[in-house]
């Protein structure tokens, strides 16, 4: 992943980071909190011998001090000092005990001695730390000196510095803890961040699809709560922001396939609920405001959806035409003020798979490639059946719809293999659903089609309508097309 990634999950996931942070806080405090005080009293001890006073002497004697100090620092947390110190101060407990409590140490090179103890009351740490000093200089004294009448010992321990009462506990350290605890809060809700990212496959940004394929993106349909209240946003609401994804998305038809004369292009998606039939339903409508002649067919034969969105008849339609009991100028029904016309699904056949790569499904396809300037397919999803590759493959287009937060990369990548795998030609991608606020939102990174700071303008060119689509109209219509009754585009 690039930088940039791992900026789009800190923008995505930031409330969880927050709050495993402000938990790892919480806990440090409580930790803190519970734990009960500990104070650290230190007494300092200094290493010397006695001699003759001779420069010689003074040299071995630093010498002999230096090697013995360890040995000294040792013998602190032994019975042999503690017992004493246990009975003087009345402590009760066992050597072994306290001795967990008492640490001696001797900086490198150095003649010095500190004996830390660590207890709940400073007071009695301070205590036993002089008390520790004070009988190990005794118990040092005693060892060295020689079993000789009147000898004295050569090796002598002065108190350096006594133990004061320590007025702030060494721990638990609140400051360092909470720090620790922020930290590892932090640590832990970037590391499940980034981890949702790495395990959600689903397809969110138009970065997303380019990973997974080199086809065109012709354009992004922006979310609308609304939707299933108003499926037809060009026709209800014309100056919203997603009545303008698809005006883009009609001038973006314009460059797509330039070398192919038919403009029919099947409409479908990878599953189920991706917004393909309203997708193909507005963009009929606005390649029509436009000025185009434009036929949308409900070639979804198994749960057909246009005649609904449209508002009109559905009972007879292209199931009925391609067994032969309707004629086809019986059954297009024009639509709104512009030249759009509407072929619904009729009947739900039981061998739709059948029927839409029939010899008659082809002519049809000839047919309205000659009457209209565009021909919308809306059919079913590719993965659950085979319906929209097979008629794919007589269409000679395919726009693929993608729904942003609900279609996986495994999807996507399995419909355009089915695809593929019968020869069908896909023209390009729609994403659909894409939000617009988040660090997803449209305007952040989608330079082709944003809305960041535009809002809903119109086409500067034409009054509000992109140019319809150029198309090369042949000179005259065929017979076949003539004999069904079927307009030739103008």
């Amino acid at each position: 992943m690039e930088l940039r990634d791992y900026l789009r999950i800190l923008r995505t996931s930031w409330v969880l980071i927050v709050l495993l942070c402000l938990a790892g806080v919480g806990a440090a405090s409580a930790y803190s909190l519970a734990v009960t005080a500990q104070f650290s009293a230190t007494a300092r001890v200094i290493v010397s011998t006695q001699g003759s006073g001779s420069t010689a002497d003074l040299a071995q004697g630093s010498s002999f001090t230096v090697a013995r100090v360890k040995t000294y620092s040792e013998l602190a947390s032994t019975p042999i000092v503690l017992l004493p110190v246990i009975a003087s101060l009345k402590l009760g407990g066992s050597p072994e005990a306290l001795a967990s409590r008492v640490s001696a140490s001797a900086p490198l090179g150095t003649s010095i001695i500190d004996i830390t103890v660590i207890d709940t009351d400073p007071t009695r740490a301070a205590d036993i730390a002089n008390a520790v000093s004070q009988q190990l200089s005794s118990v040092v004294e005693e060892i060295e000196t020689p079993d000789l009448e009147g000898a004295a010992s050569p090796v002598r321990l002065s108190p350096a510095q006594e133990a004061t009462v320590p007025l702030t506990p060494e721990s638990p350290n609140v400051a360092l803890n909470i720090a620790l605890g922020a930290l590892v809060g932090l640590a832990l809700g970037v590391g499940i961040a980034v981890l949702r990212h790495t395990l959600n496959t689903r397809i969110r940004t138009e970065r997303d699809v380019q990973q997974l394929s080199d086809l065109p993106i012709l354009g992004g349909i922006v979310f609308d709560k609304k939707s299933a209240e108003r499926p037809l946003v060009m026709h209800d609401d014309p100056r919203s922001p997603r009545a303008e994804s698809f005006r883009t998305l009609r001038t973006n038809l314009q460059y797509l396939d330039v070398g192919r004369v038919d403009r029919g292009f099947v409409i479908t998606s990878s599953i189920q609920s991706e917004g393909k039939s309203t997708t193909g339903a507005n963009l009929a409508i606005a390649l029509a405001d436009a000025g185009a002649r434009v036929l949308l067919v409900d070639a979804d034969l198994r749960r057909p959806k246009v005649a609904d969105y449209m508002g009109i008849e559905g009972a007879v339609g292209l199931t009925d035409v391609l067994i032969g009991r309707a004629e086809l100028d019986d059954v297009i029904q024009p639509w709104g003020r512009g030249a759009l016309f509407v072929l619904p699904a009729g009947q739900e056949p039981p061998n739709p798979s059948e029927l839409l790569g029939s010899t008659r499904m082809s002519a049809l396809v000839a047919d309205f490639n000659a009457a209209f300037d565009v021909v919308l397919y809306d059919s079913p999803p590719l993965l659950p059946v085979t319906d929209a590759a097979i008629l794919a493959t007589a269409v000679g287009g395919t726009i693929v719809v993608v729904a942003a937060g609900r279609t996986h990369r495994g999807q996507l990548t399995g419909a355009l293999a089915a695809l593929r795998q019968v020869g069908a030609h896909v023209s390009g991608l729609v994403l659909t659903m894409l939000p617009t606020s988040g660090p997803d939102a449209v305007g952040s990174g989608y330079g082709g089609y944003g809305y960041g700071g535009y809002g809903y303008a119109q086409d500067s060119s034409s009054g509000g309508h992109a140019p319809a689509v150029p198309v090369e109209a042949p000179a005259s219509v065929p017979a076949a097309a003539r004999s069904r009754g079927i307009r030739a585009r103008r």
